[in-house]
């Protein structure tokens, strides 16, 4: 009986070791995750400014000189390159949005997926679908042309990537005046798609969105 009690004891032991060790090496990844996205900031001279900076600047940011905004909460950092022509997507509205965009990875400093770059993927234009409930966006790809479907077997948008939408006007190509609006995210993992939360790593996007019809 001694000898089952002890060996009883010494399961639990390795199990406790087993749960600290995996919250430990989630602390390190998370670690390395804002080491990553750190250096990124530093070596591109990245100028974050802060939600103030950016509400008292319209709520735009100053591409000629590298702006990021800080969103402290999330830790989602947002450039609008171009805020876009046409309009915002209204409350209660339900619309198809059509994006060009390339994922890297921020960790390895490598392009993942993208539908601008790569000659074979340039067909596959992202189609989303999002509704604005009161300023806050929710939706979902469509999984019938989705390359993020095809790469992460999910319709799920990333939420950095809707994050953006309540500062962006949404056109198409209508005249030479059109405008369609563009940003760049450093989005952690958390907000980020499957892959990325799950592996605990950091995505630069830069992302185009046009207004479906």
């Amino acid at each position: 009986m001694k000898k089952l009690a002890y060996l009883l004891l010494f399961m639990v032991s390795i199990a406790v070791f087993a749960a600290c060790n995996d919250d430990v090496t989630y602390a390190d990844q998370v670690n390395r995750e804002r080491s990553a996205i750190n250096a990124y900031i530093a070596d591109s001279g990245v100028n974050v400014i802060s939600e103030d900076e950016f509400r008292s600047n319209n709520y735009t940011t100053d591409v000629s000189k590298n702006e990021f905004v800080l969103f402290e909460s999330s830790g989602l950092y947002m450039q609008i390159v171009r805020k876009g022509t046409g309009k915002p997507i209204a409350d209660g509205e339900n619309a198809r949005v059509l994006c060009r965009y390339t994922e890297r990875n921020l960790l390895t400093d490598s392009v993942q997926i993208s539908n601008t770059i790569s000659p074979y993927y340039y067909r596959w234009v992202e189609t989303m679908s999002v509704t604005n409930n009161s300023g806050t966006f929710s939706g979902s790809f469509e999984s019938s042309s989705s390359l993020m479907y095809a790469f992460y077997s999910t319709t799920t948008i990333p939420s950095g990537w809707l994050a953006a939408l309540p500062y962006l006007n949404f056109d198409r190509y209508k005249t030479a005046d059109s405008e369609i609006a563009q940003v760049r995210l450093i989005v952690p993992h958390d907000l980020g798609q499957t892959n990325a939360i799950q592996s605990v790593y950091p995505c630069l996007y830069d992302i185009t969105f046009e207004r479906g019809r």
